[in-house]
């Protein structure tokens, strides 16, 4: 912690010319930045600059940074003496970007969280920072991470989101305090920041924009509970080499912005021009021209699109033998608090008046079966105890990590996932695991070999259940253009097959997550937004109705105390 902040002041004190009156950066847009230099009102040093100055004053209180680019002045100044030659790279030509910590640089450490790989320098770049680098972007830091993007403990002891071992806890800007409640008062924070992503900084205006990774949930997830407008894309959208798996099934980066606007200019530069000879993957979206996704930004957008309701489970609850209320919510496993579904009628109004078709409610049909099928995960999902469950995450976890380790070579600190698991034992008194290593001990028990067919056939199921049966035959019956889910709640299902989700900030609910609260300590409201699901590759389309609807409502607000 101490080092990032005197690093930050270092560099602040460090940079030459900084008499005028620094750029404002606070709530800045890409656009708005890429104007101010294209007219030579800022330099993209002074962007830098201004955003240090920002996590100096405020990264104690959040703890949302791993690694700041130590060199990430003299990539601004590099920058800027290409502009003063008449070279502009790409749209992000000067901007400051963050990237998760799974993401490999070779010139800024990557640790994924876990204290084998605190201070390592992989050999190589992933393919999305060269693309960014080609666009112009400036890597500005490494945001906090759940560890392994939460692949590291499971049940009994699941580790809280938003921690790892090299950093410790992240917290929420829109309630940056300890939970004080027994049970939960080991330093996490009272209100969660969501899944192994950190949206935190760009909540703040620490960088521009920053890159996230997703498995199930975690772009969607932290971009909902820190009010961003996130894009977790079509497995494939963007290449995965060089970024720290789970598996290759489910995995993909994404952006994670204030707006939607700059969520969709970070997309197109995160994804390459042609498909990656690392990642076949990335043969299966067509690339839109330029790369650019603005001109699918239209305010009138929502006009004559299908959107369909996916009442069951998602809004209302299932049947649950007669329970009642807040209880019988739980009991069932779904629907909204009172809150929740005044902001999701509420949303759905909006819809109407944009002139969308609203299809409500829409069934999906293969609901009943997915909900029975979940991943295993935890200690209780161990070989034997996994026969109801789907096994594609911790045999993917075991096949993937062991083929990126290798892709390392000679400079990896370890060399197998079972030589993980062991150096984690030998450091537990360096903090290595501090819930336990459940999710690593199931996937290393994996055999990679007798047990594919296992594996082949649950996929297979996974992807029948919440993508055949299941999102596809929903909007192919109806027609649809998109799903409306609320917060983040459709993740689970559209991971499986692989398909894109756009989440936009709508309002606020209350806290009420882990049980009450002591007397005296009053929770500040969670941030909640709304989510546009579709098919494979439907990118364009999602885009085209979260803009308009963004557009319609501008309900993000900023977090107070970081202004």
């Amino acid at each position: 912690m101490r080092r990032i902040f005197l690093l930050t002041l270092m560099m602040v004190a460090s940079a030459p010319g900084q008499t005028q009156k620094l750029y404002d950066v606070s709530e800045a847009g890409i656009v708005d930045m890429r104007r101010a230099m294209q007219e030579g009102r800022v330099t993209s040093r002074q962007l830098v600059t201004a955003y240090l100055a920002r996590i100096g004053l405020y990264e104690d209180r959040l703890h949302c940074i791993i690694t700041v680019n130590p060199r990430v002045l003299a990539e601004a100044d590099e920058r800027d003496r290409e502009r003063a030659q008449g070279r502009v790279r790409g749209p992000l030509h000067g901007v400051p970007i963050a990237l998760k910590d799974n993401i490999l640089t070779h010139d800024i450490v990557t640790t994924g969280g876990a204290l084998v790989f605190d201070g390592y320098l992989p050999p190589y770049d992933a393919t999305l920072v060269k693309n960014l680098r080609d666009a112009g972007a400036v890597i500005i830091a490494k945001t906090g991470m759940t560890e392994l993007a939460n692949w590291v403990a499971g049940g009994p002891t699941p580790m809280p989101a938003n921690y790892n071992a090299v950093r410790g806890f992240g917290f929420n800007p829109y309630d940056p305090r300890r939970d004080p409640r027994e049970g939960n008062n080991d330093g996490r924070p009272v209100l969660n920041t969501g899944g192994s992503s950190s949206g935190v900084g760009t909540a703040v205006s620490f960088w521009a924009a920053n890159v996230g990774s997703e498995t199930s949930g975690s772009i969607l997830s932290p971009s909902n509970q820190t009010m961003l407008a996130g894009i977790k894309p079509t497995v494939g959208r963007i290449s995965r080499y060089g970024v720290i798996p789970i598996t290759a099934d489910q995995d993909t980066a994404g952006p994670m912005a204030r707006t939607v606007t700059d969520a969709a200019i970070l997309l197109g530069a995160l994804e390459s021009a042609a498909p990656d000879p690392n990642d076949e993957a990335t043969r299966k979206c067509s690339v839109p021209p330029g790369r650019d996704y603005t001109p699918f930004l239209r305010t009138e957008g929502l006009k004559g699109m299908r959107i369909g309701i996916p009442r069951a489970y998602f809004y209302d609850a299932l049947p649950s033998g007669g329970e009642t209320g807040e209880r019988r919510r739980r009991a069932a496993g779904g629907g909204l608090s009172p809150e929740q579904k005044r902001l999701m009628t509420e949303a759905i109004e909006v819809l109407k008046q944009q002139g969308a078709v609203v299809v409500d409610p829409v069934e999906i049909p293969s609901l009943p079966e997915f909900l029975n099928w979940n991943m295993c995960a935890g200690m209780n999902n161990g070989r034997g105890k996994d026969a109801n469950c789907s096994v594609v995450l911790k045999y993917g976890m075991k096949r993937d990590f062991n083929a990126w380790l290798a892709s390392l070579g000679a400079s990896a600190p370890v060399k197998t996932l079972t030589a993980l698991r062991e150096w984690n034992i030998n450091h537990t008194n360096g903090g290595s695991i501090r819930f336990g290593q459940s999710l690593l001990d199931i996937s290393d028990e994996m055999n990679l070999q007798s047990d594919k067919a296992r594996y082949e056939a649950d996929r297979a199921k996974d992807i029948d259940l919440a993508g055949n049966q299941g999102i596809d035959a929903a909007m192919k019956t109806h027609r649809l253009d998109a799903l409306l889910f609320p917060g983040a709640s459709g993740a689970g299902i559209a991971a499986r097959p692989g398909y894109p989700t756009v989440i936009v900030p709508f309002g606020f609910v209350p806290n009420a997550q882990g049980g009450a609260f002591p007397s005296g300590f009053v929770a500040k409201p969670s941030p909640y937004g709304v989510s546009f699901t579709g098919m494979a590759c439907s990118e364009p389309t999602l885009l085209k109705a979260a803009y308009a609807f963004e557009q319609a409502t501008k309900r993000r607000v900023k977090p107070a105390g970081f202004y």
